[in-house]
């Protein structure tokens, strides 16, 4: 396997998983509480809300592993072994789950469908959030990725903006893995924008809310004007509102940028070892099954 994809792999998928157990201590807090009681905040701390311990994440990166351990047990793509996945991920328990996630893991319980009805109040983040073992797992083929993440989003999220930013997210990350500093991000940006003019960023709106409007706008500000992995990151969960599904999303792509080495390590030590672990043992399994062959 090729070690550089490999490389900015496990930069994106620990990225994500460090963006949620930084953005988590500041969920639901305004960027001013922020700045009044951490000044910047930097470090992997735990606490907030939800009381975490430091290096624990949520259900962006348990989602994610969620799904990307169903993708593996299934030795390829499988929308029903997602769903059952998604399914006993919420039996478990989650520390956390979101209205939109918890009604669709729910009504695939009832009725077996998988794919939710439209509605108008599917419009939030947690489609696009999770999605990133499918870009792991349909690298060589972005129509197909196009198709899967629109399937796996519309478990849960059936909203034409929703549907939109995870396909947009996803050929994004898949692009910078493949492709580097090289990468043509901002033509992936604006091709959303142009499609749908409420994602645009410049400037930057102020609002932080679980809507995946506002979330593509924070993570796209924070990623296209920093330089570096810590940068991104301290950027946008420093914002607040929804911080740990931003920082998450902001760490996905600028982990698959700037690859394992630009993530600092201080953040790697804090990481909960049991999410390192299983993402370090799901990341090139999940390669395997884009059936790279060494490219």
């Amino acid at each position: 396997m090729n070690s550089s994809l490999l490389n900015r792999a496990l930069g994106s998928f620990l990225g994500l998983a460090i963006g949620d157990a930084l953005g988590a201590t500041v969920e639901f807090m305004s960027a001013q509480e922020i700045a009044v009681q951490y000044k910047v905040h930097q470090q992997i701390l735990g606490g907030g809300w939800l009381r975490l311990k430091p290096g624990r994440v949520t259900d962006d990166t348990e989602m994610a592993l969620a799904l990307g351990s169903a993708l593996v047990a299934s030795g390829g793509w499988n929308l029903r072994a997602i769903a059952d996945a998604f399914v006993v991920w919420m039996r478990g328990r989650p520390v956390d789950i979101g209205n939109t996630c918890r009604r669709g893991i729910s009504r695939y319980i009832a009725t077996g469908s998988l794919c939710a009805p439209p509605a108008e109040e599917d419009g939030g983040n947690g489609a696009a959030m999770r999605n990133l073992p499918t870009v792991l797992a349909s690298l060589t083929d972005e129509n197909l990725l196009r198709e899967r993440s629109l399937a796996q989003a519309q478990l849960t999220h059936h909203h034409p903006l929703s549907d939109a930013a995870t396909v947009a997210l996803a050929c994004l990350t898949r692009r910078l893995l493949l492709e580097g500093p090289q990468a043509a991000g901002g033509q992936i940006a604006g091709e959303l924008i142009a499609r749908h003019p409420a994602f645009a960023f410049k400037p930057w709106p102020g609002r932080t809310s679980g809507y995946i409007v506002d979330t593509v706008q924070t993570v796209f500000d924070g990623f296209f004007n920093t330089g570096s992995f810590e940068e991104c990151l301290v950027r946008v969960v420093n914002r607040g509102g929804d911080a740990d599904t931003t920082g998450a999303l902001a760490g996905q792509l600028a982990g698959a940028l700037h690859g394992l080495e630009g993530i600092p390590v201080r953040w790697l030590k804090r990481l909960d070892p049991n999410v390192r672990a299983a993402i370090e043992w799901q990341t090139p399994r999940l390669l395997g099954l884009s059936d790279f062959r060494g490219r």
